[in-house]
């Protein structure tokens, strides 16, 4: 039994690089720094560690063979999950090169919001050290951010700064989803200001706020249940605010039919602040290797992790390429699933010939012809996962010696015997 320190986390997003957890054998335990995102998902037990072809126990190398003969005799493959690290993202890519095959990352119609608004206008965000030690007030927006990052407040706001006199005086401000808990109120007991209405209401209120930035007048007492000269009142601080800091999840706001609106709406607001003052975004992201899959996929094709290369170069497109609009639509002749961070995210039910490339414990309502079980990065093997700033990749660690072979190892094994059965051909 060991306590290992110092341990960086690939599941909250945000590069909690503090927890202390204990290994017995392996079992692990958060025993200092945890939260009610990392906890569970370090804890999780290793389940069945065998490979199984329709529920049936075998080897690897029988697992990888038959994986790579159903890849083999597919015309439009779909790899979807798309949830690992760096290394085996590389793996997924050039199996699907290989194979001609779409991937789609399980959490691209939340990231698509913010790509849209990027790709049509552009923004200006910031990093996380920026927010530790410049940040003098954080706008929350349609977000409960103590649900999606528990530990964010602790370890970037009530904090230590560099550029700050006082970090305790930072003002915090929720607009539109109310917190969950206290996270947010400073050391001197200071509370956030809330303004809350319905997720409904949002791209009104977000309007109307980027219009009383903007001095334009508002000829309403209310948007959107909220008092007007309370929306005033958030535009004046923004403006005095010497770092102004304005965060959403795009999780969060993916429930809104208008959620690509409320981004651009929040960027372009950003950028008139900064006439005056200093002021950046912070979009949220980085659970289960989406930012890794996004930022994977862009430097090697030029685009986010919704691709198509079946026509022997990287074709991309947000809308056309979902697994699950394709799966429907009978545009896919095979499913391949990779998670290895979540027992819970499963591939969607198909009828298809499904492959799963997934964190050792998941259980399926039908089997898959294929499962292979994999260690997971950051505990059963080593690997870096990009946080939600995009500019640090963590370095995950190994912290237990499972058996269990990583993502990116059996990706390019299947690649490999595909290969060979090509060329046969």
């Amino acid at each position: 039994m060991a306590v290992i320190t110092e341990v960086p986390s690939p599941f909250c997003g945000v590069g909690t690089d503090d927890l202390s957890i204990q290994v017995d054998g392996i079992a692990l335990k958060v025993v200092a720094y945890g939260c009610a995102v990392n906890t569970p998902a370090f804890e999780q037990a290793i389940g069945d560690s065998n490979p199984r072809l329709a529920g049936k126990s075998v080897s690897l190398e029988v697992a990888v063979t038959q994986a790579a003969t159903l890849l083999a005799q597919t015309k439009q493959p779909v790899i979807g999950g798309c949830a690992t690290d760096v290394h085996g993202m590389r793996a997924l890519l050039s199996l699907a090169d290989r194979c001609g095959a779409v991937i789609d990352n399980m959490g691209f119609n939340a990231a698509r919001n913010n790509f849209l608004a990027l790709q049509d206008s552009g923004w200006m965000n910031t990093t996380l050290a920026e927010v530790k030690n410049r940040c003098d007030l954080l706008l929350v927006v349609g977000t409960d951010l103590e649900a999606i990052v528990p530990r964010f407040f602790e370890r970037y706001l009530w904090n230590e700064a560099m550029f700050l006199d006082d970090s305790r005086q930072r003002q915090v401000i929720y607009l539109g989803k109310p917190p969950s808990g206290n996270a947010s109120t400073s050391p001197n007991g200071q509370k956030a200001q809330v303004l809350a209405c319905d997720d409904s209401a949002l791209p009104e209120v977000v309007g109307v706020l980027r219009a009383l930035v903007k001095g334009q007048p508002i000829r309403a007492d209310k948007a959107g249940g909220i008092a007007v000269a309370d929306l005033q009142s958030i535009a004046d601080k923004l403006k005095a605010a010497k770092y102004g800091v304005v965060t959403w999840g795009a999780g969060a706001l993916g429930i809104n039919s208008h959620a690509e609106l409320i981004v651009q709406t929040v960027s372009e607001m950003i950028k008139d602040i900064n006439k005056g003052t200093r002021c950046s975004g912070l979009p949220l992201a980085g659970k289960e290797g989406d930012l890794t899959a996004n930022q994977v996929c862009g430097w090697t094709t030029g685009y986010p992790a919704r691709v198509r290369f079946s026509k022997g170069y990287p074709e991309y497109d947000p809308y056309l390429y979902d697994t699950h609009r394709m799966l429907a639509n009978g545009e896919a002749d095979a499913l391949v699933w990779v998670n290895a961070f979540n027992v819970k995210a499963v591939p969607p039910e198909s009828e298809l010939p499904t492959i799963v490339i997934g964190r050792s414990g998941m259980t399926f309502a039908k089997e898959p012809d294929v499962f292979i079980p994999v260690g997971t990065p950051g505990i059963d093997h080593a690997g870096h996962a990009y946080r939600t700033d995009n500019v640090v990749a963590i370095r995950l660690l190994k912290l237990r010696e499972s058996g269990l072979p990583s993502t990116g190892e059996v990706l390019s094994a299947i690649e490999a015997e595909v290969q060979g059965v090509q060329h046969a051909n």
